[in-house]
């Protein structure tokens, strides 16, 4: 199963599960983003990728605050790559890959799925402590303890990260080869109220330099 945010990691990592032989039962997580037009693209990357089913969850992280993702804090923009490879920014959502994993674990166990992808990276990222290896070896540990399917025997779970150390530009050139259409995705984390993208919030800047440096037409209008 996929964790599909309907951003270019998630897209990407479905296509390689998908080209590896899994069936996607593909999970988006509505989790009162400020930018949840991305759960619209990942409909849209789910039906474009055939997945066997695509479940919308909504867990209300808002209520906690602490992001300027989930409240009305501003979003950093026009950072270096410098500034994103220093500290942990305000778009941080507490806990946020703990809870989504848990999510997407649940409903592994349901539909008898030993196999989840997650589209984390190490490399290209704005410093998320929650997109580290130690992490998901971490969270893979307690994966197979915490569950009946694991503890009876009858899953052995594992979290595949392909992408983990691939950078931006190595995920765009594999998705391509892959076919995916990156005009199906959403990454922006301050789109305008028609969804268009700022074009500089660090995920913005982030998925441009990706594009640029693959020698690749980024297929997504931004603002301005």
């Amino acid at each position: 199963m996929i964790l599909l945010s309907g951003g270019l990691d998630s897209a990407t990592t479905a296509a390689i599960a998908a080209k590896q032989g899994f069936g996607l039962y593909a999970l988006s997580v509505d989790y009162g983003q400020r930018h949840r037009f991305e759960l619209a693209a990942a409909r849209r990357v789910a039906l474009a990728l055939a997945a066997k089913e695509h479940v919308v969850l909504a867990v209300a992280l808002g209520q906690l605050g602490g992001s300027a993702l989930t409240s009305p804090i501003e979003v950093p923009k026009d950072r270096s790559g410098d500034q994103m490879a220093h500290g942990i920014p305000i778009t941080y959502v507490p806990a946020r890959n703990t809870v989504l994993l848990s999510l997407a674990l649940a409903y592994a166990e349901v539909v008898g799925a030993a196999d989840i992808f997650l589209g984390v990276n190490a490399i290209d990222y704005s410093g998320y402590p929650d997109c580290r290896p130690e992490f998901i070896a971490a969270f893979s540990a307690l994966a197979n303890l915490a569950t009946k399917a694991g503890v009876e025997g009858r899953l052995k779970f594992h979290i595949h990260t392909p992408l983990i150390q691939w950078t931006k530009a190595e995920i765009i050139r594999r998705g391509v080869e892959l076919g995916v259409d990156y005009g199906l995705t959403h990454t922006c984390y301050d789109p305008d109220p028609a969804g268009l993208s700022c074009g500089r919030c660090d995920a913005c800047l982030l998925r441009r330099k990706g594009f640029a440096e693959a020698g690749l037409a980024d297929p997504l209008p931004y603002q301005g």
